[in-house]
This record gives structure tokens, sequence and C-alpha cells, in this order.
């Protein structure tokens, strides 16, 4: 197979080298979404990006003859193997040739340098976490992914599968449409269980960001924290991740549930900036901004990725309320299509909900593991 050698990342020539591959990997691919470099050179940051202040990670490249044909990152999350009190490890931002040998190596190394520091299990791919893009698309390959979703060739499924890896856990994608989603049913539910609450919805004020930010930071825990795979996100990682999302947010699909000046849950909804992105190929300057402000305009389809109420309202039918709403308000700012990801697969109640709503699975991912 030629001479093959999986080295660590060095410098910044070797992060230029690690994060070019994918650019050139996926030239010509017509679904392949380019993220801006600067925005993966910044997720990358392992001195400055709070996501590595509980958290340690190394990367790899692959060189055949010379040549990169591969990349891989080993991640060791502290606050993961906290909150769930086990020892895993996890790897992320894996791409590769069409070559088991290649994908076979560079997973050999990552598990390598994960067993150095304790893990007894590893999963991925995670980029870098649960809360940032995750998971590897195995079914829907016909369509680009939309906002903080992943992309990958066809082939990438064989290869873990080749490799050893197992199923982990499967995430489900929806996809309907808000101009013609019948809310007759959801707006009995939704209006009902608000009403019985006493619970009032309203979309973010955006002159108090901040504030506001961290009001939902206080109630994510205690929201999510009994899903598979949550991650505890310390409130430095919160704000920055609120901070990137302001740029593309609408104030009206980032809605927030209170009861006598308590949060009791929100929902987050996003256009579909991957739309603007594209045509930029993942650069800003010189006119990628110019392209990105262009098509941001014309953006019609929105994710809905957040959407959550603290423990004690789950029962209540209270997240009626929040879909209700981001329903009403996606259509009066005319988007149409509108993906609901990722969806547990094991969460039965939320998937039976969506497609009683009539939105359609169309893409699954999957995360795998291996001891």
């Amino acid at each position: 197979m030629g001479d093959l050698k999986v080295v660590s990342v060095e410098g910044k020539a070797g992060l230029k080298e690690f994060i070019e591959f994918q650019y050139t990997l996926y030239s010509g691919d017509p679904y392949f979404v380019p993220q801006p470099r600067m925005a993966i050179k910044d997720l990358l940051n392992r001195e400055k990006h709070p996501f590595y202040a509980n958290a340690d990670m190394e990367m790899f490249v692959a060189r055949l003859d010379g040549k990169v044909v591969g990349r891989i990152a080993a991640i060791f999350d502290k606050a993961h193997n906290w909150f769930h009190e086990e020892s895993a490890g996890f790897f992320g931002f894996f791409e590769c040739i069409d070559n088991q040998g290649v994908a076979d190596a560079l997973l050999r190394k990552a598990r390598w340098w994960l067993k150095a520091r304790g893990a007894q299990v590893i999963r991925g791919p995670m980029n870098p976490s649960t809360n940032y893009e995750c998971g590897m698309l195995i079914e829907g390959f016909d369509s680009s992914p939309m906002v903080m979703t992943t992309y990958n060739p066809r082939y990438y499924p064989e290869l873990m599968e080749k490799a050893g890896l197992r199923k982990a856990k499967d995430l489900f994608a929806y996809v309907s449409h808000a101009q013609k989603i019948e809310m007759a049913r959801i707006d009995r539910v939704a209006d009902r269980a608000v009403k019985t609450n006493g619970v009032t919805i309203r979309p973010i004020d955006m002159k108090h960001f901040d504030a506001e930010v961290e009001r939902v930071w206080e109630v994510y825990g205690s929201a999510w924290a009994r899903n598979w795979g949550y991650v505890p996100m310390t409130k430095e990682e919160f704000r920055l991740q609120g901070k990137d999302m302001k740029m593309i947010l609408k104030p009206e699909l980032v809605l927030i549930g209170e009861k006598n000046g308590r949060t009791v849950g929100f929902a987050l909804a996003l256009p579909d900036v991957n739309f603007a992105l594209k045509p930029a190929g993942g650069h800003l300057f010189p006119l990628g901004i110019f392209k990105i402000l262009y098509y941001q305009r014309l953006i019609r389809s929105v994710r809905v990725l957040a959407l959550g109420v603290v423990e004690e309202y789950r029962a209540t039918g209270l997240a009626a309320g929040f879909y209700a709403m981001l329903v009403r308000n996606a259509r009066k700012l005319g988007f149409g299509p509108c993906e609901m990801s990722w969806i547990l697969e094991d969460n039965v109640l939320m998937n039976r909900s969506i497609e009683l709503m009539g939105a359609k699975r169309y893409k699954t991912y999957r995360i795998y593991e291996w001891n």
C-alpha cells in the first residue's frame, strides 16, 4: 500500500494541513457545505476555546507516500466522564479517502492515545462533543446538511464497520414544511398546556441578550441532563455558542418559557445558514463575506435543534406550546422546509409525536463505539 504514516499535528502548518484536507477530499461533491475555515480553526484552538478547559485533544493526519489521505482527533472529555461516571474516550473530525488501511491506521492511533489516558470505551464521531456537530451520516445522502449537522461520503459507515466498530446509538432527522403542517390538533394541546401550567412563552429579548443566554444556561442542565450523551457545558462555553448563533438567529425562533420569573424551558430554531455558506466555499475574504450576506437573505429553511423543559413539566404537554409557537412564527417569517434534529432513536414518545405531526424521517446519523 505504500509508505503509510499517522503523525500528530504540530504547529500552524500542521493545523492548516489538518483543516484543508476536508476541502480537498470533498471537492466536487454537490452536497458538501464548506464551513468557514476561521470558524473551524477557532473550534480546534486548544488554548482558547472553552471546551478544552475540561477536555484534552490530540489531532493526527495520515500520510501515504507523503500525501495527506486522512485525519482524526482523539478527545478525552473530562466533563462527560465526570457526569456519567465512566471513562470514555471519543474520536472526531474524521475524514479519510476510501481506503480501509488508512481508516484502520487512523482509528488505531486515536484508540492508542485514548487508552493511554484510561479510556475503557471509545465513541464517535464527536466534533468535539454532542453539543456540536456529531454522528456519521448513514442514510440520507441526497441533500446538503442543515446548520450544525454533519455530512460525509457513503463509504464511511463501511470503513467503521470493517474496522470493528459497532453501533452505539442512531440519531434521527425529520423534515416537514412550516406552511403545510396541520396545526388544529397541535394548537389545542399547546393552548391547554400553556394555560394549565400558567407558563408564558416569549421570544428572546435581543436587547438583553447576555442575560437571556444566562437564563437559558441555568435551565439547560435540568432540561437535557437525562438525555443519552449529554455533556454539561460551562457558562463560558455556553456564552460562546450563544455569541456565534447571535449573528444568524431570528428572535421569533428562540423561545423562552417562564413561570413566576423562573425559566422552565426553551426552544431554539436556526435559519439554515448552510444555504448561505455554500457559495462562499469556506472563505470569508475577500468575497466570501459578501456572498454570505447576499444569500442569507434568501434562506427559506430552518432547523429546530433544541426544545426542552425542566423535568417537572416534561409530562404536561408544554413542549407542544413551544412547538406551536415556533411553527406560527416560522410561517410569519416566510420559512418553509423545517428540519427537526436530532432525535434519539429510542426517544419513542418524541419520534411518535413528530411523525403524528406529519414529519418524515429523512436522515439517520450513527454514533459508533468500540473497546
